[in-house]
């Protein structure tokens, strides 16, 4: 028996997505998202193979994304803007002026008849914009300017923290360890205070701290207790500094800062290692892994191999020569790390075979090498540890006497 959407028919093409909401980033569409009324479910879009899964199934209406996510869905012929009937802009100003504008303008252009809705909160920047997108466009709302035209002064000073969304508990816990208040105030846009209202009412209050981007009247109404402290994402920081002013950054506790970057930054490298193939050989090695074990805990474990011998999987920057080498290294080791080898004495080389193609086809200098061991059949090599990663990498494939090297990092066997 065939298995159907609910609400579909044999024969019967999928609904499309309705509504599109264009924003800046992941992080901003997972907001989208969690506010959106219980009536009306808004999908964000995180991972572009489960969406595009989810709009050919018919079972996404309002749909949520930055502009590169959304042109990689209509690249994939899963995302159909001419059938939209709604493109919703949230606060382009940033992507009007971006690495995305011209994404921006691409997908807008596929979808001529839908109607535009554009939030803004400083429409002068918009004006090229608006005027090829949305022309005429009706005004609902106060625009931020005076009576003259000109641009709403900053309702007063304010400290700010980039956060992502998601470590927002966590930073909201750093914010308060930083300034020790006896009487905080923690605003979230909800509940009390959440509309402005009420926060006069706490004078005893010694701190605010914002885990929602205020509106203008309600950072107005926040600063008659102190200047607040608000948790912003990075796409958020544009309209904070057009609302208050000065505008300090608070350095929360940088450990964790700096752990949270290290791990961002790691998965930015695998994703793009991904994303560049050529990872059949690994795959096959790992294959029967994978049939034991779930792949996450396969990739935790080769972390944790990687961390316990020193080989310091991180960061990796071009070099002059158009190669790679790590340069910001997980962990930071100390010392040499041992590289098997697959040639050995049976397959006539040597150690100045070696050390020949770890200079000339690698790039290593003299230095990053240490003591050779030529077995009979492998030969073990140790390398300083911040070179290991590019030893291996530089070293496999390349053709010593007559054999493909395959090298790894480990002991024998």
């Amino acid at each position: 028996m065939a298995s159907l959407t609910p609400g579909h028919r044999p024969g019967v093409n999928p609904p499309r997505a309705a509504a599109v909401i264009v924003c800046a980033d992941a992080s901003a569409a997972v907001e989208w998202s969690s506010a959106a009324l219980e009536r009306v479910r808004v999908h964000a879009v995180t991972g572009l193979t489960r969406t595009a899964q989810l709009l050919k199934q018919g079972a996404v209406t309002v749909l949520a994304g930055a502009p590169k996510d959304l042109a990689a869905l209509v690249a994939r012929s899963a995302l159909k803007l001419d059938a939209i009937e709604t493109i919703l802009l949230a606060w382009p100003e940033a992507l009007v002026v971006g690495e995305q504008a011209g994404a921006l303008d691409a997908l807008l252009a596929e979808a001529p008849e839908a109607r535009r809705i554009v939030l803004s909160w400083n429409p002068g920047v918009l004006g090229d914009f608006l005027e090829r997108h949305a022309r005429r466009a009706e005004v609902v709302g106060d625009l931020p300017h005076d009576a003259d035209g000109r641009p709403l002064p900053p309702v007063g000073p304010a400290r700010y923290a980039i956060v992502a969304p998601s470590r927002h508990a966590a930073a909201l816990r750093d914010a308060l360890d930083v300034l020790s208040p006896k009487h905080p105030l923690v605003w979230d846009g909800k509940g009390e205070g959440g509309s402005g209202k009420g926060t006069a009412e706490h004078p005893a209050c010694d701190a605010v701290i914002c885990t929602t981007l205020p509106t203008r009247a309600e950072l107005a109404e926040l600063s008659r207790v102190g200047p607040p402290v608000v948790l912003v994402s990075a796409s958020q920081l544009a309209y904070l500094k057009s609302i208050a002013a000065p505008l300090t950054p608070l350095r929360l506790p940088a450990a964790a800062d700096r752990a949270v970057d290290r791990a961002e930054a790691l998965r930015a490298e695998v994703a793009e290692r991904l994303a560049r193939g050529d990872v059949d050989a690994e795959l096959a090695l790992l294959g029967p892994l994978f049939e034991r074990f779930d792949p996450a805990e396969v990739a935790a474990a080769l972390l944790a191999l990687q961390r316990e011998t020193g080989s310091g999987l991180g960061l990796q920057r071009e070099t002059g020569s158009g190669k790679r080498e790590a340069a910001l290294p997980l962990s930071a080791p100390a010392g040499w790390v041992k590289v098997f080898v697959n040639v050995g004495k049976k397959d006539r080389a040597s150690a100045k075979d070696l050390v020949g193609a770890l200079i000339k086809e690698v790039g290593l200098t003299k230095e990053q090498l240490g003591k050779i061991d030529m077995r009979e059949t492998h030969a073990l090599v140790e390398v300083a540890a911040a070179a290991v990663d590019r030893a291996v990498k530089g070293l496999t494939g390349v053709t010593i006497r007559g054999r493909r090297v395959g090298a790894r990092v480990g002991r024998e066997g």
